[in-house]
């Protein structure tokens, strides 16, 4: 059997003379899907598909869940206006509904306005100054375990039928796989930094409870600046999931260097600070090891290892870099650090009172460490304490 191909058509040649069967030209609604791109880009491609169904569906967003403080956080969506909802986090045992929700494992409909006028939540004045009048809500699972919720939001009353949640349940689902695989892969290059961390067999003092502490100091700074340096939840949570891993150049510092009880000297002080560029080295290793090139933010990353040691006078190192030249999320990073070595304890010093360490860090503003980071933390103490309340000193820090 012969054929030809034509525009748009098969011409096939058989024993009865030729026919052809028609072609239809189509685009992949979702091809944006297939891309190297950010996951907010995937989302608001996935949005646009969704509204050639659902019109009325106009904008989806996702949360995530934090387990350890019990914090429901803004993370993407796919509106192009949401000051109203960015920036925002709470204890999702303040929002009844929604801790219903991961209490039962179902979704939620809201099919009346009247739900977010009359709600006493914050989250939910804030959705009806918005104008939407109808919501969608889909808890997110991974493995079993909740890690969020997925928000599809309406301006028109009555419109989440069933028909429409079977189609919509499609596209959740969905749009849960790219959050998992996004923030598997951020999973995946932690573990393999604690893994790289024991196998040398080298234990930084600080770990532990200085690390839940300090990662979320830095949330809570970014956070607060997020309006003056127009940030928004994403890179606010990439800051919150890479600033643990701050010293992961530790790694490399041998023992009597890195666990000597006593002051180092000025040979050992060299030694100590080369872990910044060492940490950006092996983040730069296992990256390309793992093929974790996909992680948007992975600068993030590498700035907070290699530069949170900078000081804004220029004073710091590895580079001497002054003020703006220094990263914000590096800024960030090391008031958080500076603030929790301070008000912890450790085999050479007592834990420093929040008052006294808050004198310091005041001190230091505009001269070591970034004066808008550090009034974003010390004006703070309520959202300190509760933190330093959930994640207890111990005897290992």
């Amino acid at each position: 059997m012969a054929c030809v191909i034509n525009t748009f058509r098969i011409y096939f040649n058989n024993l009865n003379g030729w026919f052809f069967i028609g072609m239809m030209s189509h685009r992949d609604t979702l091809e944006n899907l297939n891309k190297h791109l950010p996951l907010r880009d995937k989302l608001i491609a996935a949005h646009e598909s969704i509204c050639q169904q659902f019109p009325f569906i106009v904008r989806v967003a996702v949360t995530l869940y934090d387990s350890k403080t019990k914090i429901l956080k803004t993370y993407i969506h796919s509106g192009d206006d949401d000051s109203q909802l960015e920036n925002y986090q709470e204890l999702i045992a303040n929002s009844p509904s929604l801790k219903a929700l991961l209490d039962q494992g179902v979704p939620r409909v809201i099919n009346n306005s009247l739900t977010f006028t009359e709600g006493e939540n914050d989250r939910t004045k804030r959705i009806a100054r918005q104008g939407y009048k109808a919501s969608y809500t889909l808890p997110m699972f991974n493995e079993g375990d909740f890690f969020g919720f997925i928000f599809f939001n309406s301006t028109e009353t009555d419109v989440f039928t069933e028909a429409v949640l079977r189609q919509v349940d499609i596209y959740g689902h969905m749009i849960a796989l790219m959050v998992i695989n996004e923030l598997s892969s951020i999973k995946a290059l932690t573990a393999a930094i604690k893994t790289t961390s024991q196998i040398t067999h080298c234990r930084d003092p600080e770990t532990g409870s200085h690390l839940d502490r300090m990662s979320r100091y830095s949330r809570l700074i970014a956070s607060t600046i997020a309006k003056k340096y127009h940030l928004d939840d994403e890179y606010i949570e990439h800051v919150f999931m890479f600033s643990s891993l701050h010293d992961i150049g530790k790694i490399a510092i041998p023992d009597e260097v890195l666990l000597k009880p006593g002051i180092l000297s000025d040979d050992e002080i060299v030694i100590m600070k080369t872990h910044a560029r060492k940490g950006r080295e092996m983040i730069d290793d296992l990256v390309n090891n793992f093929g974790l090139h996909n992680i948007k933010h992975i600068d993030v990353l590498r700035n907070i290892a290699e530069y949170h040691h900078e000081a804004v006078n220029g004073t710091g190192y590895p580079e001497g870099k002054i003020q703006n030249d220094i990263p914000l999320e590096a800024r960030i990073v090391a008031v958080a650090d500076v603030f929790d070595a301070l008000t912890s304890s450790r085999p050479y010093k007592q834990a420093w009172t929040n008052q006294k360490a808050i004198e310091v860090l005041n001190e230091l503003a505009g001269e070591k460490l970034d004066a808008d980071c550090v009034s974003a933390l010390v004006n703070n103490l309520d959202e300190i304490e509760k933190i330093q309340q959930l994640f207890i000193e111990n005897t290992y820090g």
